[in-house]
């Protein structure tokens, strides 16, 4: 094998399947020597071993991508309509957007806003807010709390307490919470009394388990028609991609 072919018989063993040379046909000798012009060839074109990477991860992303979309078709029944989260916006808009939230997540809290404003400026968007309390017991009090008053107060009165536990930037405590919903005119010794109940438990374990399902890590996570969006994204973004999916 001379050296001077090098150069085209290494990029087109590069291109082949894995299957298409067997490397244990070829004695130790040219073994050796095959190796060692892969090496020479990839140390003076190392911009290859970009490319591949760049290729490994596009391949990967699209893998990840279509294992998203059929998550989100397997489960759609628990993530659009469960029958207990709640649903604000248009809830007769054209596409629904769905939020896994964690009140002490720094990142649910500026998306809070990047939604309000999406909510309002698009006004065709149905909205889906999942408990999803995952940092600690702070997280769980306020998730429990905020299902409470929807339980015991309605939904208008879990959207007031949503909004305030998201711009809410001090220790979630029972005294705390009680001055929130003093705040609001809301009965803190009715919504007290069912925090702790099977029906606020199970609520959050249903999601809980919806969110393992789904192999949801992190906050906020959205699905967005068929697609998982994990992580927080900006209102363009958020924008862009609702203009794809209706496109």
């Amino acid at each position: 094998m001379m050296l001077r072919f090098a150069a085209p018989i290494v990029a087109a063993a590069l291109a082949l399947p894995a299957t298409a040379m067997d490397l244990t046909e070829l004695s130790d000798a040219e073994r050796a020597q095959f190796r060692a012009e892969v090496r020479a060839y990839l140390m003076e074109n190392p911009e290859v071993i970009m490319e591949a990477v760049d290729a490994l991860r596009e391949k990967e992303a699209n893998a990840q991508a279509q294992a998203d979309v059929d998550l989100v078709s397997v489960n759609a029944d628990a993530i659009f309509d469960d029958g207990y989260s709640w649903v604000g916006g248009n809830p007769d808009g054209d596409i629904t957007l769905v939020e896994f939230l964690d009140y002490r997540c720094g990142y649910c809290k500026k998306a809070h806003d990047e939604v309000a404003k999406l909510l309002e400026k698009d006004g065709n968007i149905r909205l889906i807010v999942k408990e999803f309390p995952i940092l600690g017991d702070q997280s769980v009090l306020a998730s429990r709390f905020a299902v409470a008053v929807k339980q015991v107060a309605g939904d208008d009165s879990y959207k007031a307490m949503n909004d305030a536990l998201m711009a809410f930037r001090g220790d979630v405590t029972l005294a705390s919470l009680r001055r929130m919903a003093s705040t609001f005119g809301l009965d803190m010794d009715a919504i007290e009394a069912v925090m702790d109940s099977d029906a606020v438990t199970q609520e959050i374990a249903q999601t809980r388990a919806l969110a393992q399902r789904l192999q949801i890590t992190g906050t906020p996570t959205f699905v967005m028609k068929d697609e998982l969006l994990r992580g927080y994204l900006p209102y363009d973004q958020m924008q862009a991609l609702l203009d794809e999916k209706r496109g």
